[in-house]
């Protein structure tokens, strides 16, 4: 898979123009420009940077998780380094937006060299965007404009903290942005926790837990067409228990009934539920309900 260490080769690579400033472009089509056009299609790559852009599709479809939605209103992407990209000629998008994409050096001996870490959007797929309203559009474009400025202006020694600044504000905005989306997707969260409890039955019903372990929840998120961190964040947001929690939640539940049959010992009840040491299955049975496995089916047994 091919890398690009510096953002002049990755750019190259898109068959982009040459950034102004050594580890910062910024392309914006905001007002009666347009955007240059990357190429068309691309085997997997990764590369160096950070990516923010701001993408309207005019033909072709994007999932968000395994729905479509309309994208006209414009779709924030947010991509990390080392984040493996690939696409094709199949979706067109409008030439109009933004794109700024900076090498992760850009930041260094900065505060928010440590906070963008923090932002959990940077791990999502990019059919999980966030999808802008048309008044949150603007706040994001009054940002990139002052960040354009910065940039098309002779840089002095002032730039990098002002255009730094301006950054960490839009990264806030996008923080605060995709709160109310999760908020406005409750439909799709309650959609993705059922599919998540569904997925997980039919992984026991077939005896997957005993013959292979317990799932990963980037498995099962893989199942389900939405990255480990944007189920794991729904998930949170919604019901207020992480993708982790609700594994071990629905562990828990079946244990109970798989319990209440006498003929079973508590080893043989773990390594039906997929775990490798019953005693760690003991332990989280205890630290969940407050009693040990033992004790519940004594409590409960069958008369």
């Amino acid at each position: 898979m091919q890398h690009f260490k510096t953002l002049s080769a990755y750019l190259d690579y898109l068959e982009l123009p040459r950034p102004e400033h050594p580890m910062l472009s910024v392309f914006s089509a905001i007002g009666d420009g347009f955007l240059p056009c990357p190429k068309e299609s691309s085997p997997p790559i990764t590369n160096d940077c950070y990516s923010i852009s701001l993408k309207k599709i005019v033909k072709g479809n994007l999932n968000y998780g395994r729905t479509k939605y309309d994208f006209t209103n414009g779709a924030l992407i947010f991509i990390a380094p080392r984040q493996v990209l690939q696409w094709d000629e199949s979706v067109v998008y409008d030439q109009k937006g933004f794109s700024i994409n900076f090498h992760e050096d850009f930041l260094k001996g900065t505060e928010l060299a440590h906070q963008i870490k923090k932002y959990s959007f940077f791990s999502y797929s990019a059919n999980e965007a966030l999808h802008l309203s048309p008044k949150e559009e603007k706040q994001i474009e009054s940002i990139v404009e002052n960040i354009d400025i910065e940039y098309q202006n002779n840089q002095d020694e002032f730039s990098k903290d002002i255009i730094i600044s301006q950054l960490s504000t839009l990264l806030k905005y996008a923080n605060r942005f995709y709160e109310r989306q999760f908020l406005n997707r409750k439909e799709l969260s309650n959609d993705l926790l059922e599919q998540f409890n569904n997925h997980l039955s039919e992984y026991f019903e077939s005896g997957y837990f005993e013959e292979h372990g317990i799932p990963g929840i980037e498995q099962i998120a893989e199942q389900l067409s939405v990255s480990q961190r944007y189920l794991s964040d729904t998930l949170k947001k919604e019901t207020g228990k992480t993708s982790t929690e609700h594994l071990q939640l629905y562990l828990i539940n079946e244990a109970k009934n798989i319990l209440l049959n006498p003929n079973k010992t508590i080893s043989e009840v773990a390594y039906e539920l997929g775990f490798e040491y019953p005693p760690y299955f003991s332990r989280l049975f205890k630290k969940k309900e407050g009693i040990s496995p033992s004790a519940y089916r004594e409590k409960y047994k069958l008369n």
